[in-house]
């Protein structure tokens, strides 16, 4: 089997559209005279003829596990879009009313010296034991304030 030619190898890479129809009529007509001339390329189109009648005679059928699905998909209730509506409402409201609680969280504590967010923040430390880190922050913490 000879090397095929550089132009042997465009026109096959074409060959596929060709047959398609996909490609502009300058690259038809280049194709189609090229068929004329060259003997692999036309066994080239043969080939790829019958590929494409063959697939065209296969039958196309999904697996009925993919049936099933689809039906089971389309059988399942939809969730109505004012149930999505009033979710999001729902969400919405929670966190709103959970900002204002944690903003008034904030507020019970008195700013002693402009700090009071790492006083509320020390207080989580108290219930350590002795020489374990709560207690060292907290240590660290109560020197700071001037105690």
């Amino acid at each position: 089997m000879k090397p095929m030619e550089p132009r042997c190898e465009q026109i096959r890479e074409q060959l596929s559209a060709w047959l398609d129809d996909e490609l502009e009529a300058q690259a038809r007509r280049t194709v189609a005279a090229h068929l004329e001339v060259c003997a692999g390329c036309r066994r080239e189109r043969a080939l790829l003829t019958a590929l494409d009648d063959a697939l065209g005679r296969l039958e196309a059928t999904a697996p009925p596990q993919v049936a099933e699905g689809v039906l089971a998909r389309r059988a399942r209730p939809r969730r109505r879009w004012w149930q999505s509506l009033a979710l999001a409402a729902s969400l919405m409201m929670g966190l709103t009313l959970g900002g204002a609680l944690a903003r008034d969280m904030y507020l019970l504590y008195p700013a002693a010296n402009g700090n009071g967010g790492e006083i509320l923040a020390l207080e989580d430390f108290h219930d350590f034991p002795q020489g374990s880190l709560g207690a060292v922050v907290v240590s660290y913490g109560e020197e700071g304030n001037g105690s």
